[in-house]
């Protein structure tokens, strides 16, 4: 992946069929937290995590982002999260996932940047293509318990990556494929498809369409407002909203682009 990763950005790995997603009711609707959403304090233990990047400065970072984005992340999560920075780190010396290397800076451009999306996140089955070595897609994975998370990729490298991560971060409700996402034919559609510096808008909806319900969204996660983008959408689908996002830690604009059926 380019350095766009850090300005926003088939065989199946994982098939069992009973970890299909299920298909969302009619009546899909965005509802964001806003007044729900607490901060939660915390005092991270980080002792025993895999790798020795870990400190307290990461912690503090991560800590202070997330009080910024008035999030209500556990002290077990945090943990999590950190971890998987960990990871990404170790593995990226050899595999080349992001262009992004210094694990500070990771945490808001690749950490805080995925989850800005939460409040506004109100979708079951969720998936994540163009995953990457695994964003947005682990760290919602991980804020979102309650959810199914399927991350897709064409790169067999990133894929073995996020299907370590998963393992050893002991997620439960994250899967990963290694397809092109327009040859992608999921057991059931998603309710929600995701991406972060994945394509094009109009590439975005003609590639995954197809794997999303009717009443489903798309979510792209844009940097300036996509303009041009969204004026040569294909007429089968119009944007939602454009949501101007604040992320901390980070220079730039940040934008979220909702997409539905017309």
């Amino acid at each position: 992946m380019s350095s766009a990763d850090s300005l926003w950005h088939g065989q199946a790995l994982h098939s069992d069929p009973r970890r299909a997603p299920k298909v969302l009711k009619p009546g899909y609707k965005l509802v964001p937290w806003g007044s729900r959403l607490k901060t939660t304090e915390s005092n991270l233990n980080t002792e025993g995590m895999s790798n020795s990047i870990i400190n307290d400065e990461l912690t503090d970072l991560l800590t202070n982002g997330l009080k910024e984005l008035a999030l209500a992340i556990s002290v077990q999560q945090q943990e999590k999260l950190l971890e998987y920075v960990g990871l990404l780190c170790k593995w990226n010396k050899t595999y080349n996932l992001t262009a992004v290397r210094e694990p500070e800076k990771m945490i808001g451009l690749h950490i805080l940047d995925s989850l800005a999306v939460l409040p506004y996140l109100n979708a079951v089955n969720i998936l994540d293509v163009g995953t990457g070595g695994g964003l947005p897609g682990i760290p919602l994975a991980i804020a979102r318990a309650d959810s199914s998370v399927t991350m897709l990729d064409s790169l067999q490298k990133k894929t073995t990556f996020v299907r370590q991560a998963i393992t050893e971060l002991g997620l439960k409700n994250a899967w990963v494929v290694c397809e092109r996402v327009e040859h992608y034919q999921p057991l059931a559609k998603f309710d929600l498809v995701i991406s972060r510096a994945f394509a094009e808008l109009s590439d975005f909806i003609n590639s995954a369409a197809h794997t999303v319900v009717d009443s489903g969204r798309f979510f792209a996660m844009k940097g300036v407002y996509p303009h041009d983008e969204i004026a040569r959408l294909p007429a089968t689908h119009k944007v939602e909203q454009v949501i101007e996002l604040s992320v901390p830690q980070i220079e730039g604009k940040r934008h979220l682009v909702v997409l539905k059926k017309a």
